[in-house]
């Protein structure tokens, strides 16, 4: 299932047939199982605001999710399938849900999102791809940090600048619980949604490259 649920989500926000391609990108995807997940009933339009897309391609995503057998939908609202609940729980084995973090020497804008990705810190280089990844969805950028001997660094910085930030450390540490060589990204914008999303990007396009 590993590599599967990378590619029903490729899938499902790339062209699935001639013409324009989808207005939304993996990262809405993968939030948009995370809301429909949570056990709550949700509809078509708080979906829309949830994802800060239009109600029109909000109902073209809940579409895709369900002809790609993810979700069932009824008068009471959309709900994940047997599916997209296995589905939905590799995801999470592998890309831990956001936590908000306070803006510091560690981020690039006043808004910004961790997300923890588990035994991928070998398909790190200097974080400059995920940093990119970030950017081309619209945020200001990504930090990239690897736990790795009980403390989180940066990688290719030989100092310990995380010295400088011990309570940010502290909080990713404790609210994210990462293990060895597991990996935090930080997403930073000028808005919460696009902070969410570009780490969202960036951890998901370091997971397919781990599976190339």
């Amino acid at each position: 299932m590993r590599v599967e649920w990378l590619s029903v989500i490729e899938k499902i926000a790339g062209k699935i047939a001639p013409g324009r391609a989808p207005s939304f990108m993996e990262a809405h995807v993968i939030k948009a199982l995370e809301v429909i997940g949570s056990g709550e009933a949700v509809g078509r339009i708080r979906l829309s605001k949830m994802l800060g897309l239009g109600e029109g391609e909000a109902r073209t995503l809940v579409k895709h999710l369900r002809n790609e057998g993810l979700i069932e939908v009824s008068r009471s609202g959309i709900f994940l399938s047997e599916f997209g609940k296995e589905v939905f729980s590799d995801l999470r084995s592998q890309m831990g849900k956001e936590v908000e973090v306070p803006e510091s020497s560690l981020t690039v804008g006043p808004f910004n999102t961790a997300i923890i990705v588990r035994n991928v810190a070998h398909m790190v280089r200097k974080g400059v791809e995920q940093r990119d990844a970030a950017i081309r969805v619209g945020a200001s950028g990504a930090t990239t940090l690897i736990f790795r001997n009980k403390r989180l660094i940066i990688p290719g910085v030989s100092d310990d600048i995380l010295r400088d930030a011990p309570t940010i450390q502290d909080l990713l540490v404790s609210r994210l619980k990462p293990g060895e060589n597991d990996v935090i990204i930080l997403g930073s914008a000028n808005a919460k949604q696009t902070a969410e999303l570009g780490a969202k990007t960036a951890a998901f396009e370091l997971l397919k490259s781990k599976e190339r």
